[in-house]
């Protein structure tokens, strides 16, 4: 069984930064596509970050390019999200996904 474990959420002030991880269990970790989604309170969840099994491609969705950057450390079986210069706009529960597994979500919230 397929288990994703999101952590590292938090408030933190405009500007700041976090740092997301996801624990994969029962699945061949570095294999396949894995990603980032976020939804904000009374909206559609979208993807934030997508980064392949190998790690040397990465997509970003526009709003965060330069800020995120999504990691993964295949030995570890753990995907990262480092969050930097956070705006507000960045608040939502982010969600790790692969295939058609996703985590429980953890709740960024950007106020001051």
């Amino acid at each position: 069984q397929v288990q994703l474990m999101e952590s590292g959420g938090g408030l933190v002030q405009p500007g700041g930064s976090l740092r997301l991880s996801c624990a994969a269990s029962g699945t061949i970790f570095s294999i396949g596509t894995m990603g980032w989604y976020r939804q904000a309170p009374g909206k559609e969840r979208e993807p934030v970050a997508r980064i392949r099994g190998g790690g040397s491609t990465t997509i970003y969705t526009d709003s965060v390019k330069g800020r995120f950057t999504i990691s993964r450390d295949n030995a570890k079986n753990t995907l990262y999200l480092q969050m930097n210069s956070l705006k507000p706009e960045d608040t939502a529960v982010y969600y790790c996904n692969k295939d058609v597994y996703w985590g429980q979500g953890t709740q960024v919230t950007v106020s001051s």
